[in-house]
């Protein structure tokens, strides 16, 4: 028994039909905003590669960019089809390779899916990926005149202001590494050298922050420096003072922004997906609709149309078969190959 069967006389076939070419015409450009997004999301990526120390996956954008087109592709073709539907004759032409396209539209249904669920999980490695490279990129802040690393102080700075960030996991990272550079200390300087002095690596560490982790909106001046000494500032306690620094992470707030994109990405994916699975119906119903004309030869006799001639248990049943039949086929030709080769030596 056919899944999903219904009647149609040539009035519902041409609605049909014409429902299905303007729902193409939509699928084109989804297409064109699927390629639109992955293209969207290399640049971003790009444009804060060095805090991944460029090695972030472009993948998932590439794998957008490629279905994007594919998808303009393969609408503009079923258009076509429905277009020339309206004609049964017309339609006669493409009778022959209307299953193969079919399942060429089942297998990039399948993989628009995939694309959808791979930008839901895009956030894992990117958190690892900018963990890394955030912890790197603060090192490199103070190499102003290191020729390949005189840029990561201005984007570094840039990001912590535009995400209203400071340091890696917090602030507090800053007070790990030496941002500041050598060029700009007085070796001379007592404090320069008990703070030199004190530190294994022979590091300059302060208890401060670049100007960039400062919240503009804060009331108070900027403290910077001396975050963690209260006798430094008046009427100060920085353990239950509301600081005028960012709080929050970049990595946090980069994996937010990133995690964000991709969620919304992901979900427009996912609604191109249904469209397209809506129009690889409609397609399949004016294919059977047009193959069981009751009279070919007078277009408007009455037909059936179905999604699946069988059930799907028996659609199923009938593929597993087909494949065992394939694979008992190649063993029985390597046996006789493997055959023919004994007999010869």
């Amino acid at each position: 028994m056919a899944l999903l069967k219904v009647k149609f006389d040539l009035k519902k076939r041409v609605k049909l039909a014409q429902m299905l070419w303007l729902m193409y015409w939509f699928s084109i450009m989804a297409g064109v905003l699927v390629f639109s997004l992955g293209l969207f999301f290399k640049i971003e990526l790009r444009k804060r590669s060095e805090l991944m120390d460029n090695n972030e996956s472009h993948f998932v954008p590439n794998l957008l960019i490629g279905v994007g087109l594919l998808a303009c592709g393969i609408n503009a073709f079923g258009g076509k089809i429905c277009y020339d539907s309206l004609d049964s004759s017309k339609f006669a032409k493409w009778k022959t390779v209307m299953k193969p396209f079919l399942i060429c539209c089942l297998l990039f249904n399948a993989l628009l899916f995939f694309s959808a669920l791979l930008c839901f999980t895009m956030r894992i490695p990117l958190q690892f990926t900018l963990a890394e490279g955030l912890k790197n990129g603060m090192k490199y802040y103070k190499d102003t005149d290191v020729p390949g690393r005189c840029y990561m102080k201005r984007t570094l700075d840039l990001m912590q202001m535009e995400f209203r960030c400071c340091g890696n996991n917090n602030y507090k990272d800053w007070f790990e590494i030496q941002w500041v550079s050598n060029r700009y200390l007085d070796f001379s300087s007592k404090e320069v050298k008990d703070r030199i002095s004190s530190n294994v690596d022979g590091q300059y560490l302060l208890d401060g922050v670049p100007f960039s982790c400062c919240n503009p909106s804060s009331p108070r001046p900027c403290i910077q420096h001396q975050v963690t000494n209260n006798s430094a500032h008046y009427s100060y306690e920085h353990q239950t003072e509301d600081l005028n620094i960012w709080k929050r992470g970049c990595r946090e707030a980069l994996v937010s922004y990133y995690g964000g994109l991709m969620n919304t990405i992901g979900v427009l994916v996912l609604l191109v997906t249904i469209l397209e699975v809506a129009v690889m119906v409609g397609l399949q119903y004016v294919n059977t609709s047009l193959s069981t004309l009751v009279n070919p030869e007078d277009p408007e006799s009455e037909s059936e149309g179905w999604i699946l001639e069988k059930t799907v248990k028996e659609t199923f049943t009938d593929i597993m078969a087909k494949m065992k039949a394939m694979g008992k086929g190649n063993q029985v030709e390597e046996g006789a190959d493997e055959q023919a080769v004994a007999t010869v030596s």
